[in-house]
């Protein structure tokens, strides 16, 4: 984490592997989010150059918005106009403490990227901070909820998650995120882009349901495809969901043998935008969970895809 000074609006950036969502708030004023996917992957300098762009798309509609309170500054420095009191970043990645990029199966990359430095560059007046996507997301759902303890599972591109005891994020600062998309849950089984086999976001993520729903139909299969299938009741759109399903529940049933959460709450972009995906992981950890163990109720995310972009904001205004 870094910190500079600065006055004005707070920005929450959520980095995504396949696309990256920024929102903006400040007091008097309506919050305002806008997205962008990445484009081909080519260079982590071709990715940050790309996010420089929109940043400097957004920093443009501030000072010429008079609903986002529009400014005279220059949106560098002075924290007025297009500047920010404070910025929240989302990663992915895992970051060393001194802010460097150690991994990012999704974008390898992005490895060894200096990131505070970048961040640095791209906002010289802001106070700039940075935490795990999965753990802000389980903080932005914690505080939604109203509930201290709470195990929170992101469903996109890959799986995150995070697990939030008495408003604070477990394991904790310096300690490492809670890596539950990478837990193994099938000896042997699927290839995982970490290295290894069988981890829950090799068997539940969207990609990895994607090419499963491909493999039971015999052809290519795109999100809306799928999603019609289960919607139809096509077997092997069905077949392909409730396996990553299975697999999200048979890691939630570990966690609550050892952290026992008073609930779960299922979210990311996948998992929101597939009917009954949350109530098939609802389903499976019924089942698996054993007379007289520990269990919470399973429900869907309340900020649905938006719990890491909320969390990202929440970090902003905490610095």
């Amino acid at each position: 984490m870094d910190r500079t000074v600065g006055t004005g609006r707070h920005l929450g950036v959520d980095v995504g592997g396949t696309k990256v969502a920024l929102r903006v708030e400040s007091e008097g004023e309506d919050p305002y989010e806008v997205s962008f996917p990445w484009n081909e992957r080519h260079s982590a300098t071709a990715d940050l150059a790309q996010l420089a762009d929109a940043v400097g798309g957004l920093r443009a509609r501030m000072r010429g918005c008079t609903g986002m309170g529009a400014g005279t500054g220059t949106g560098t420095g002075t924290g007025v106009g297009g500047g920010f009191r404070a910025v929240g970043v989302a990663m992915p990645a895992t970051v060393s403490p001194s802010g460097r990029v150690l991994a990012w199966p999704s974008r390898p990359e992005w490895t060894g990227v200096d990131l505070g430095a970048a961040l640095r560059g791209l906002f010289p007046e802001a106070a700039v901070g940075w935490a795990d996507d999965g753990d802000l997301g389980a903080l932005a759902e914690a505080e939604e909820a109203g509930c201290d303890r709470l195990l929170y599972l992101g469903v996109g591109t890959g799986v995150g998650g995070g697990f939030v005891d008495g408003g604070a994020v477990v394991p904790g600062p310096g300690r490492g995120s809670f890596e539950i998309g990478h837990m193994i849950v099938e000896r042997g089984g699927a290839p995982c882009v970490c290295g290894r086999r069988g981890c829950v976001q090799a068997v539940a993520s969207g990609p990895a349901t994607l090419r499963r729903a491909a493999r039971l139909r015999g052809g290519e299969v795109g999100f809306e495809a799928l999603r019609a299938g289960v919607v139809q009741g096509a077997p092997w759109a069905v077949a392909a969901v409730d396996e990553a399903c299975e697999a999200l529940a048979t890691a939630v049933v570990g966690v609550h043998e050892l952290l026992h959460p008073r609930l779960t709450l299922v979210g990311g972009g996948f998992a929101e935008g597939i009917p009954g995906f949350v109530d098939g992981v609802a389903r499976h950890v019924s089942r698996l969970v054993r007379t007289g163990g520990p269990s919470s109720p399973v429900r869907p995310a309340a900020l649905g895809g938006l719990s890491s972009l909320r969390g990202a904001c929440a970090l902003a205004r905490s610095l």
